[in-house]
């Protein structure tokens, strides 16, 4: 079970560290590039958040083959295991995306 638990875990911070952290910096190359941040940021932020989610399970294809070859031989519960990774990778990639809109909402 811990097994399971870290990996949930490492899928939603790296979602969402992917959406935070690109979207900082676009806010930063916009001030160099005198774009106005706060567009910038969410554009990007909203951009990011599905390559977010492949960065957290590990990949385009891999994720989806698991979750069909386990399907196929009836190993219900490894496919169950790989929907939730990809479930806390979206949550994190969504909560990344909510914490910039709310940055960018409380400036005004």
């Amino acid at each position: 079970m811990s097994e399971i638990y870290t990996r949930a875990v490492f899928c939603f911070f790296i979602a969402f560290g992917v959406v935070l952290g690109g979207a900082l910096l676009a806010g930063m190359g916009a001030v160099f590039a005198w774009v106005p941040p706060k567009d910038e940021m969410l554009k990007v932020a909203t951009h990011l958040k599905i390559w977010a989610l492949v960065a957290a399970v590990g990949g385009t294809i891999d994720p989806i083959r698991v979750i069909e070859t386990n399907m196929a031989q009836g190993h219900i519960s490894l496919a169950i295991r790989q929907i939730g990774y990809i479930l806390f990778a979206f949550l994190g990639a969504h909560m990344g995306t909510e914490l910039i809109q709310w940055m960018c909402r409380s400036g005004r």
